[in-house]
């Protein structure tokens, strides 16, 4: 069965932005429940996926292998990325099914899976089966929940300070009510949707200058 993610961004920018949603959250009852260093590697979408599902499956435990075949095969755009969490590497690969991107769209299917090689050994991987790289990322990440609510605090390279609202759901026919909710619960903690037109601007900013920003704490403006 395909999760579909509901994920709304909100540019805080700078830290005095940050630490007052911080506040808010706690005190709607939010707790923090993690805090990690992440380095994201992302790359551009494989020319033939059937090919590239077909390199990756035996890479997979086998309870794995449907889902991921269906979001790389039926997902309208897909985005393919490796994590390293702390330590923790994933494969990740979100698809889109609405009609923003599949790197930042608000409506996507994810297939996320905990990797037993390094953040290296998995790019490897991919480069081997005719990937290339699209950018590097460097975050350090707050994430909160509460109910059903989970939200992230993110402070990125290039970006700054970036929230994240994020509801999920087996029914696609609840996406769009679910979207909604969210902005209303975003309105409630002061904080305003980034336009998506605004956030490909600076993705693709940043995908031409992310040398310069990678493990950094740089900082541009894209309006």
């Amino acid at each position: 069965m395909h999760s579909y993610e509901i994920e709304i961004k909100s540019l805080l920018g700078k830290k005095e932005n940050a630490d007052a949603l911080r506040e808010k959250l706690l005190s709607k009852g939010l707790s923090l429940k993690s805090e990690h260093s992440q380095l994201n590697h992302y790359f551009n979408a494989p020319e033939d996926r059937k090919d590239f599902a077909d390199a990756i499956l035996p890479e997979l435990p086998e309870n794995r292998r449907e889902v991921f075949e269906k979001v790389v095969l039926e997902g309208k755009g897909i985005s393919v990325r490796t994590r390293d969490a702390d330590g923790k590497v994933l494969l990740v690969v979100k698809a889109s099914i609405g009609d923003d991107s599949s790197e930042n769209g608000v409506k996507r299917i994810e297939f996320e899976e905990e990797m037993n090689m390094t953040l290296d050994e998995l790019d490897s991987m991919l480069v081997k089966v005719g990937l290339t790289y699209q950018a590097k990322w460097s975050r350090q990440r707050e994430e909160y929940a509460g109910d059903d609510l989970n939200v992230t605090i993110d402070k990125n390279a290039g970006y700054g300070y970036l929230a994240e609202f994020e509801k999920v759901t087996d029914d696609e026919s609840k996406v769009d009510e679910l979207r909604g909710g969210l902005l209303s619960i975003m309105g409630e903690f002061g904080v305003e949707e980034l336009p998506q037109d605004r956030l490909e601007r600076m993705f693709d900013f940043y995908n031409k200058n992310w040398e310069e920003y990678y493990g950094t704490d740089k900082v541009f403006v894209i309006l």
